[in-house]
């Protein structure tokens, strides 16, 4: 039997049980398992693994019988709720789905479930990117799971709060473990599938809100340790880098309009590429370490 079956059967009848189902059940009724104890057992580990990783919630519960655990899946945890969508709100969402072009045919799928407008709906004006590691975050931010992955060349221990689409990228905010800090990670740029730990490691802030908690400055985006960057900027953009960063980052002001803004610095890149972008119109004066960064990487551009 194709396995592809054989999961498919294996998500009928755990999610058709009554009541949690032991291994024994399960091969006996789910047609394609090999013969011997040990051989379905690695065969259903492997199952069960495998529908986990796709968000499908197989729940493992303690049986007063020798083979002591038993498995199903509960259909309050499987079925979307009914909506109760006024006809205004699914004309919104009808309207939402046409404009949102999704990377695979599943998701197309599931906005069809939610009322969407199918194929034919015009132009999209986004697409949302399918990443492998996506999947795994938001079944880990559901259970309250701890993630472990290499995010950069750098290895993560995270506690995910919330995702957030913004720029055309997905971003996980969460609790960087390992700088005992609340950081932010491009999801495109986590190197494979996320280890997923134990639920109900950990709860989020109450007021928890990744609109808010991720910041709109690119420089503030990333994983990276934190430096306070203090920019000169001349009195011909003065104007506008205060309007960009904010009037709490000018710190001095000076006699010929020029000011002096102080700038938290996690995405070294961003950050550069905002002060390029304002030519000789501004200075980087501190910290020496990211004045020495930006002018190494601007060197060899000089020819020297």
């Amino acid at each position: 039997m194709d396995r592809l079956e054989r999961l498919t059967n294996l998500v009928l009848v755990l999610l058709d049980a009554g009541r949690p189902l032991t291994l024994a059940e399960i091969v006996t009724t789910v047609e394609g398992y090999p013969e011997g104890h040990d051989a379905y057992r690695q065969a259903f580990e492997r199952d069960k693994r495998t529908l986990r990783e796709q968000g499908i919630p197989v729940v493992t519960e303690p049986l007063d019988s020798p083979e002591q655990f038993g498995y199903r899946i509960r259909p309050e945890d499987y079925y979307l709720p009914e909506l109760d969508l006024t006809e205004e709100e699914q004309q919104a969402l009808n309207l939402a789905v046409a404009g949102v072009r999704m990377d695979r045919a599943a998701g197309q799928e599931a906005a069809w479930r939610l009322g969407g407008l199918g194929a034919g709906g015009g132009a999209p004006l986004a697409a949302l990117p399918n990443l492998p590691a996506l999947p795994v975050l938001h079944e880990a931010i559901r259970a309250r799971a701890t993630v472990r992955f290499r995010h950069r060349g750098v290895s993560r221990s995270v506690e995910p709060y919330g995702l957030l689409f913004r720029r055309g990228n997905w971003y996980v905010v969460g609790r960087d473990l390992d700088r005992e800090a609340q950081r932010s990670f491009r999801v495109d740029r986590i190197e494979g599938r996320p280890e997923i730990g134990d639920p109900g490691a950990f709860e989020a802030p109450a007021d928890f809100d990744p609109r808010r908690a991720l910041p709109e400055d690119p420089w503030r985006i990333g994983g990276g340790e934190e430096v306070t960057a203090t920019v000169a900027v001349d009195a011909g953009h003065a104007r506008m880098v205060e309007a960009e960063v904010g009037s709490g980052a000018v710190v001095e002001r000076r006699d010929d309009g020029s000011v002096v803004v102080s700038l938290p610095v996690v995405n070294v890149d961003a950050f550069r590429s905002w002060v390029l972008g304002l030519l000789d119109h501004a200075v980087v004066l501190a910290p020496d370490e990211l004045r020495g960064e930006i002018v190494d990487w601007l060197t060899p551009l000089a020819g020297g």
